[in-house]
């Protein structure tokens, strides 16, 4: 299957890596696409580093295993770039999406040697001045949409307001709070 795209989540219990990934499956899926969207988890407590992952493809799936050579992996929490080989197997001609304030060339350092596209986004940052609270996931989903190309941006866009009306049926206060992130995030997201 040549066409098919996988990534790879890398966070911490709590901050909204499974979700983001499952977010992303519904997005492709709602494009026509075959997706597989599921965490991987290890010790199940706030905090602990978690694995979540996704394939997108425009012909059906058959592999159902791990992502062990990712076309691009997600970085939700930046501390665990000295915890966890987050490039591990990663793809030279795709790229790593990181949580951080710091520049792409900043963090290549801590990359273990990465060739590839690195790219940052201050998901924090906006989570905060956008939602009131730090939740990097909205954020970190709308920039691996950015680089990745996987989901064209508009279709994206329109499927994720439907997907938060649902979601917040019972807290319409959040929806412009998420799509304002959504959208910041896609210009912000440095390439580097």
């Amino acid at each position: 299957m040549k066409d098919i795209v996988e990534i790879r989540w890398h966070g911490r219990g709590g901050q909204g890596a499974k979700t983001a990934s499952l977010l992303l499956a519904d997005a492709a899926f709602n494009t026509g696409k075959y997706v597989q969207g599921f965490p991987e988890y290890g010790p199940e407590r706030m905090g602990a580093p978690i694995t979540a992952y996704n394939r997108i493809s425009s012909e059906r799936i058959t592999v159902h295993s791990n992502i062990y050579e990712p076309d691009y992996v997600v970085v939700v929490d930046e501390t665990l770039l000295s915890a966890v080989n987050v490039t591990a197997g990663l793809k030279k001609g795709g790229a790593i999406v990181i949580n951080s304030h710091k520049t792409p060339e900043e963090v290549r350092p801590l990359l273990k040697g990465y060739e590839g596209k690195v790219c940052t986004i201050d998901a924090g940052k906006i989570s905060e001045e956008e939602l009131g609270k730090n939740f990097p996931n909205t954020p970190m989903l709308a920039a691996i949409v950015k680089v990745s190309g996987v989901v064209e941006e508009q279709e994206f866009i329109k499927d994720m307001e439907g997907s938060f009306q649902h979601k917040f049926a019972s807290k319409p206060q959040m929806i412009d709070g998420n799509m304002r992130a959504l959208k910041r995030s896609m210009k912000e997201v440095q390439i580097g």
